[in-house]
């Protein structure tokens, strides 16, 4: 059709265009009309909408299926309960696998860090979700308040027990690694919130902060405004935003998710949809035959697109389940607390000109809880007296919903900035 209206002279490819147009909204005005016609029940409909459905029969079966299209959808994203047998029965099966696993890897997403107020992306308040629906991430908690769970905890005892052998996390949030998890058993295929790097020292030059240095950063933007002590070239975030391909060695560790994951015979992945992990076929043993790739369990409230390979698929908490998957091996889940976190040992202060280019939450060695009667002032990490309210300071991490598409009523794709 486009090169005939090449062809013609322009009025008549202007005639031509309005045609089409007309037709294109007369067909739009006619799916609207079957589709406020389908929506009353069959005894309602008057012998004219019947007669409009029987002439436009292919109109109505796209629609119907469409509807169906989106009934799916939305069941997909409903968060699901096994009933307590039936629970309690496949984590008994999940139990019976970590035992007899050889080389066990677990994969973690965002609803491990539910539990410590951290929102998980596509849930029912997910951070895309929210931005799917044009609402605001205003008043979200800054992520420097969060703690790792019973399950950050639960996973770094099993590794220390010799059950887990890696741990490949999609999170941003820093919790692995303040829940004790070494850090070569740990690969953050994503980034983390804490750390910011050197790319000009050979081998890269890691800094390990205890604020969010991603408060300034974004899609495709990654520089932090501080520099490198050694070399003094511009310091960078790890943070991998949807779209972009991270290429730094650390903290994502992808040499050791890989080779961890060609030999393991047992995946199991907490808290997460799976619909970005399963884009890495390094991590799914997809080389292999059939029979011989690792047996794969999933503990997540929502759908993955692994469901229907997995071994076993539990629908639950990963706190109650990874509790009571602790409680069957006869472990004892260890408590955090701050003054063992291994971050206040592996930061790096921040030079005292550099100070201004940091604007969020820093982490305290100390619960103020327990100093009521005699607050502690905020310090940085040279020990200095930071004079600032934390009302003034940011919250939202920088490298939340970057990347994120919404679609607007014409089709446009927008990027959060």
């Amino acid at each position: 059709m486009a090169a005939e209206l090449n062809i013609l002279s322009r009025p008549t490819r202007k005639t031509a265009r309005k045609l089409n147009l007309n037709t294109e909204n007369e067909l739009k005005a006619r799916i609207r009309q079957i589709s406020v016609i389908l929506k009353k029940a069959a005894d309602e409909r008057s012998e004219e909408d019947k007669a409009i459905l029987n002439t436009s029969q292919d109109i109505v079966i796209e629609i119907e299926r469409r509807a169906r299209l989106r009934d799916h959808a939305k069941r997909k994203l409903q968060e699901v309960e096994d009933p307590p047998g039936e629970l309690l029965a496949k984590t008994m099966q999940l139990v019976d696998a970590i035992k007899q696993a050889k080389h066990l890897v677990v994969y973690t997403g965002a609803g491990i860090s539910t539990a410590a107020s951290i929102p998980d992306y596509r849930g029912p308040n997910g951070v895309w979700t929210l931005l799917q629906k044009r609402k605001s991430l205003e008043g979200t908690k800054s992520l420097v308040d969060a703690e790792p769970t019973l399950t950050h905890m639960a996973i770094a005892k099993l590794h220390q027990k010799g059950y887990v052998r890696h741990v490949v996390s999609q999170n941003c949030d820093g919790l692995h690694m303040r829940s004790g998890l070494p850090r070569h058993a740990l690969s953050e295929v994503h980034g983390n919130m804490y750390i910011e790097v050197c790319t000009e020292c050979e081998p890269e030059r890691e800094y390990i902060r205890l604020f969010d240095v991603t408060e300034k950063t974004s899609f495709r933007r990654h520089t932090t405004d501080r520099c490198c002590k050694v070399c003094g070239a511009a310091l960078r975030d790890t943070i991998v935003h949807f779209g972009e391909k991270g290429t730094l060695e650390q903290p994502l560790n992808w040499q050791a998710a890989g080779d961890c994951a060609n030999k393991a015979d047992v995946i199991l992945c907490l808290g997460s949809s799976l619909k970005i992990l399963r884009r890495y076929p390094c991590l799914w043993g997809m080389h292999k035959v059939q029979h011989k790739r690792p047996k794969l369990y999933i503990i997540n409230l929502q759908w993955t697109p692994k469901d229907d390979v997995a071994a076993v698929k539990i629908n639950g908490k990963c706190d109650s389940v990874m509790k009571s998957i602790m409680e069957s091996l006869g472990l004892e889940i260890p408590k955090y607390f701050k003054s063992t976190d291994p971050i206040f040992q592996l930061t790096t202060p921040v030079l005292k000109d550099e100070l201004c280019t940091i604007n969020t939450k820093h982490l305290q060695p100390f619960d103020v809880k327990q100093c009521e009667d005699d607050i502690k002032p905020v310090l940085n990490e040279n020990g200095e007296v930071i004079e600032r309210k934390d009302t003034n300071l940011k919250t939202i991490p920088g490298w939340f919903g970057k990347g994120c598409a919404k679609r607007t009523g014409r089709g446009k794709r927008l990027k959060t900035a």
